[in-house]
């Protein structure tokens, strides 16, 4: 009975690494059912907002000020934070307590920075009969803070944090790839050395077919880059031969993931489109030169790599820095409910509040980058047919750039945003 339980998720590992730790431990526990989250002073460290009347260059210290800062973190839904008052470490019994006011030399305070530092200087326990009120000197941390083999691990991570083979974010599993069968790989998924390519076909982007043999307008080839939740940001690469699926990189060169949360639906691409960065939406926006986007809003994750015949249902136009990026919504045809959804209206009568999902994710999913958020030219879907105007017209621009039909005289050299792009594959200007 939700209205009588009360269920206690405790402890947890905790490496002191601030805010974010805090944002996955409450979401771990969300996950698991909890209704309530105790929070502290976690995000101590994280300065108050510019804007503030008073004290607007002050670290955010109170424990309301974790309360408030994690019940607005994207992901916790209706989870209620809960605040506690600081509590020091009783030197008398070795205990952590609210300190008395009347005894304050025998309470410690021990901050997250603090235990970063001793972690770092690889601190051992105190003796427990006799424990320093200056920690960083005396090097050790107090008997009974925590668990000797708990803290061990905690030294073993600071003494050696820099070490990115050792250590993965969470958000950034280091693990094998589910990907298409017909697919293979090299390198280590989660590395800018990763490369899918397929078995059949010379490119992903030019030699699958836009649509399956025979099918209609309203179907067409979905070729999965993202697979339902996984964090990895991977692309199709215009300019590497063969156009192989490979991990985006952050501008410093490190492997790009998604930070906003897990994906609920699978996103790739449709081969053989091309958003003509010439082409010019009414806004006055330039289109994105890529092939055209697609969230597959089934219930299944799909491999990496895999080729999925998709009803269109309609598109969301994102403007991304600037640019149109058209995301066309579909759903497989193999998903149990695909014969009971034919456009967007059925995929809220079915999946109730699905687009408001995928608004949210697309206008928000930069923001924990620190990045502002995406606009999108209207909040409404288009309906089916005007998502396949779109395909129409950006599969017409991708003839062009490989130079068929009329455009066959047409040099690449002419055409916007192309140089580098790779387009010597057998469907598109190969031999």
């Amino acid at each position: 009975d939700p209205e009588t339980t009360v269920m206690a998720i405790w402890p947890a590992p905790m490496v002191y690494a601030g805010p974010t730790e805090v944002q996955f431990h409450a979401k771990s526990r969300r996950s698991a059912g909890a209704s309530y989250f105790v929070v502290g002073r976690d995000p101590a460290g994280m300065k108050g907002s510019p804007n503030a009347v008073a004290h607007p260059d002050d670290d955010l210290y109170d424990g309301d000020h974790g309360r408030y800062v994690l019940q607005n973190s994207p992901g916790i839904g209706d989870m209620k934070m809960l605040s506690f008052v600081k509590v020091m470490y009783d030197v008398t019994d070795n205990v952590m307590k609210v300190p008395d006011a009347s005894r304050m030399d025998d309470f410690i305070s021990i901050s997250g920075t603090k235990m970063r530092l001793l972690a770092r200087n690889g601190a051992v326990p105190c003796s427990p009969t006799n424990i320093p009120t200056d920690l960083v000197e005396a090097n050790c941390i107090p008997s009974g803070f925590m668990v000797p083999d708990g803290w061990k691990g905690v030294v073993d991570y600071y003494k050696n944090v820099d070490d990115s083979e050792r250590w993965i974010p969470w958000s950034r599993p280091r693990v094998e790839p589910t990907v298409a069968s017909r697919t293979k790989y090299e390198g280590q998924f989660g590395t800018g050395g990763f490369k899918l390519v397929h078995k059949e076909y010379d490119s992903f982007w030019h030699d699958i077919p836009l649509r399956p043999s025979g099918e209609s307008d309203g179907i067409i080839n979905l070729v999965t880059e993202i697979p339902m939740r996984v964090t990895a940001k991977m692309e199709v690469q215009k300019t590497v031969e063969g156009n192989p699926i490979m991990q985006d990189k952050n501008k410093d060169g490190s492997p790009r993931y998604y930070s906003y949360g897990t994906p609920f639906f699978n996103y790739g691409f449709i081969p053989q489109t091309w958003e003509d960065p010439s082409m010019i939406s009414p806004e006055g926006n330039f289109a994105d030169n890529d092939p055209l986007d697609v969230m597959e809003v089934g219930g299944d994750a799909l491999p990496m790599g895999s080729i999925t015949p998709c009803r269109v249902l309609g598109s969301l136009e994102l403007i991304d820095e600037g640019e149109t990026d058209h995301k066309i919504i579909c759903i497989a045809l193999s998903d149990p409910d695909a014969s009971s959804i034919h456009s967007m209206d059925d995929l809220d009568r079915v999946k109730p509040g699905h687009t408001a999902r995928l608004l949210d994710w697309l206008k928000r999913y930069k923001t924990s980058d620190g990045k502002p958020e995406n606009s999108l030219a209207r909040d409404t879907p288009t309906t089916a047919q005007e998502a396949n105007d779109i395909i129409a017209e950006t599969h017409a621009r991708w003839r062009k750039l490989c130079g068929h039909g009329d455009d066959a005289g047409v040099a690449v050299s002419s055409l916007k945003g192309t140089d580098g792009f790779a387009l010597d594959s057998p469907a598109c200007r190969g031999d």
